[in-house]
């Protein structure tokens, strides 16, 4: 199981963007397990059963330049509660501890784990590094070729994304080719694959047990 926490950076220095980045997310991920709330302050955040679907939360907030995000990858206690902010176990555990890590990163993110076996504690370790050399190459692309890099994400072939951006194809492929995309996307692709790993690796989730009679 995946928990996002993302925590709004500057806060005291700039809006409220938490009504924001939920739309944002609302776009991104429609059907998380849990959905994404405020749960503190200027704090979000949602339950993910799918590693693709998480990775790409994290990045759409990243990109922002106004969250840090912290992932927690383990099990969760069970049943499941309906609202998120209600939820309990490892990996709420961890993503709290990573949302923390996070802000001391210059790209603004980290992958945690607790409550996993050795084999997919080693998992999330390899996903985190990862994760901080494709995001430390996003981050450096340019305004046209993040463009041309979500057009083309979102399924467009570069003669569609010419068009879409009044240029030439040539023109996108320079844009796609400085932004170093398709390693950037691979990494981004090595990362879902070692956390998918990882949560089908994790320990069994403790259960919540009610007190008898």
């Amino acid at each position: 199981m995946f928990v996002l926490t993302a925590d709004q950076r500057g806060s005291r220095q700039g809006p409220d963007r938490v009504g924001s980045a939920l739309q944002l997310l609302g776009r991104v991920v429609p059907k998380p397990l849990r959905g994404f709330e405020r749960t503190a302050g200027d704090e979000v955040q949602g339950v993910l059963d799918q590693a693709g679907q998480c990775i790409d939360a994290l990045q759409a907030l990243v990109a922002t330049g106004h969250w840090s995000v912290g992932v927690g990858v383990g099990p969760v206690e069970q049943p499941l509660p309906a609202v998120t902010r209600a939820g309990r176990g490892p990996a709420f555990t961890a993503a709290r501890r990573a949302v923390e890590a996070a802000k001391d990163r210059h790209h603004h993110a980290a992958l945690l784990g607790e409550g996993l076996t050795p084999q997919a504690a080693l998992a999330v370790e390899d996903a985190d590094t990862v994760l901080a050399l494709a995001l430390a190459v996003a981050l450096r692309w340019s305004e046209e070729a993040r463009e041309a890099v979500d057009l083309v994400a979102r399924g467009a072939t570069q003669t569609d994304a010419a068009r879409e951006l009044g240029v030439t194809r040539q023109a996108v492929g320079q844009r796609l080719g400085a932004a170093l995309w398709r390693p950037q996307s691979r990494a981004v692709e090595v990362v879902v694959h070692l956390l998918h790993d990882a949560d089908r690796r994790r320990d069994s989730p403790p259960s919540i047990v009610s007190g008898g009679g």
